[in-house]
């Protein structure tokens, strides 16, 4: 690999070649990432398991049930995780109680 004299090299360049070197790190990172996870999923399989059973299985399929909805807009609802909707934020604002709004 060619040596580099970055004392040399002014803002833009230095600036451009850092650009180049992150964008080159981060595709290292996914490209061996995957490999890793290939290898993974290959170990699991060859003894009979899957990663899921392994390492539990992650939230994100878990569906969660609606906890909160509102009566002029019954699409409008919240599980009561996370930040409050605007719809509830108002409709508190104006006086209601949370328990107004209960499934």
């Amino acid at each position: 690999m060619a040596s580099v004299n970055y004392d040399k090299m002014s803002v833009k360049e230095l600036a451009d070649h850092i650009a180049r070197a992150q964008k080159a790190l981060n595709a290292a990172k996914d490209r061996e990432r995957a490999e890793l996870k290939n290898k993974i999923a290959s170990l699991a399989e060859n003894a009979g398991f899957s990663v899921g059973e392994l390492f539990g299985a992650r939230g994100r399929n878990k569906s969660v049930a609606v906890k909160y909805m509102n009566p002029d807009n019954r699409s409008e609802t919240w599980t009561g995780r996370g930040r409050k909707p605007n719809w509830l934020v108002a409709k508190l604002g104006k006086g209601a109680k949370i328990s107004d709004f209960a499934v």
